[in-house]
């Protein structure tokens, strides 16, 4: 199948492959909350899953005001019992498409010096979460014989970073899962889609303190994706294509070190001397 055609009311086809409910986890703000305006404006009612209960509702109230249904569900994705929740919460539900949309950077050390359970909620955050709902929600479409998956990905998960080496490699983990993923459910019907964003205009890398210069913004990244949903496994948003075939190429010591260096300069940080 090809990707689904978009129109200048955004992308047509949607709720017909892949409704009559969509599951948004980490919808509150961002590409999230564009997600679930958009998939509402396309008839789906929208279960939203994120940490804010405040978020979450003014959200909803934007959903609800395109006419559809919605449910919100307000729950760390670390608790021990959040996947039995949101899978409880949309067991009601004819469910077609889930789009997980949470996962970030939660913290920042070298690894040989890091408290090795904030590692392990950086990995449960954006590999063993997202690998639950897949499981469970998955096989749910599968029998359903039809529906879609959209894991939202980084840049960060195309080589190794500094400081913040968890969370890369939990990306790049997330992305070769999720080819996998596409190769298994497409058998069966179901479309997998790993999205990946590079810098967007969204207000946890406004709080970041990002220079947010030339950022994507989070409702081109969320209708672009939408729109690649059935075309294959990975999606690259356009605005980092050039930065990802960069990062692809075969002189990792030289990629990875000019990185690292860009990096400090980006967030303000002089690169330490070398040894």
């Amino acid at each position: 199948m090809t990707g689904l055609e978009r129109s200048g009311e955004g992308v047509t086809g949607l709720l017909e492959r892949y409704g009559p409910w969509a599951l948004v986890v980490g919808g509150s703000e961002g590409v999230g909350a564009a997600f679930a305006d958009q998939l509402a404006r396309a008839g789906f009612g929208v279960v939203l899953v994120a940490r804010k209960p405040e978020a979450l509702e003014e959200v909803a109230e934007r959903v609800r005001a395109h006419g559809a249904p919605c449910r919100v569900l307000a729950l760390d994705l670390l608790d021990a019992d959040a996947t039995a929740r949101i899978v409880e919460a949309v067991a009601d539900l004819d469910l077609g498409l889930l789009v997980l949309n949470a996962g970030a950077n939660t913290y920042r050390s070298r690894f040989v010096e890091a408290d090795l359970a904030r590692v392990q909620a950086v990995i449960d955050l954006n590999v063993t979460r997202p690998l639950e709902l897949c499981r469970e929600l998955g096989a749910r479409l599968a029998a359903r014989g039809r529906g879609g998956i959209l894991v939202v990905g980084s840049t960060a998960g195309y080589l190794g970073h500094a400081d913040i080496g968890i969370y890369a490699a939990a990306k790049a983990f997330a992305r070769i899962f999720t080819e996998g993923l596409w190769l298994e459910l497409g058998q069966v019907g179901v479309d997998v889609l790993h999205l990946v964003l590079g810098l967007t205009a969204t207000p946890a890398m406004e709080r970041a303190g990002l220079d947010l210069t030339g950022a994507a913004d989070p409702a081109d990244v969320a209708a672009q994706g939408l729109a690649a949903l059935g075309a294959g496994p990975v999606h690259v948003v356009r605005q980092q294509a050039e930065v990802v075939a960069r990062r692809s190429a075969l002189d990792r010591a030289v990629l990875v070190a000019g990185n690292y260096s860009g990096m400090r300069a980006m967030l303000g940080r002089p690169s330490p001397d070398p040894d």
